[in-house]
């Protein structure tokens, strides 16, 4: 029953964060302020959906090493794109 808890709990909380995220684009703030902290909202969220709702958290190591790998590989095809695109 614990982990029913601690689910909804995550739920809840990358819900509060993508409501925050609406606001934040609503609010008319500097366009590289709102950018930062939506990224950094998008970021936490990315964490914890692959942390529990993916068990990393419950994995060895290795196993999250390889998928911090994966993304960071995945980042700079992205960036390598975006640069050529530029």
């Amino acid at each position: 029953m614990s982990k029913l808890k601690l689910y909804t709990a995550i739920y809840v909380v990358l819900f509060v964060f993508a409501t925050a995220q609406f606001f934040v684009e609503q609010a008319g703030m500097a366009y590289w302020l709102a950018f930062a902290v939506i990224m950094v909202l998008s970021a936490v969220k990315a964490l914890l959906v692959a942390g529990y709702y993916q068990h990393l958290v419950w994995e060895p190591r290795s196993i999250s090493f390889v998928m911090g790998v994966g993304l960071l590989a995945a980042l700079a095809l992205t960036l390598a794109a975006a640069y050529s695109i530029l």
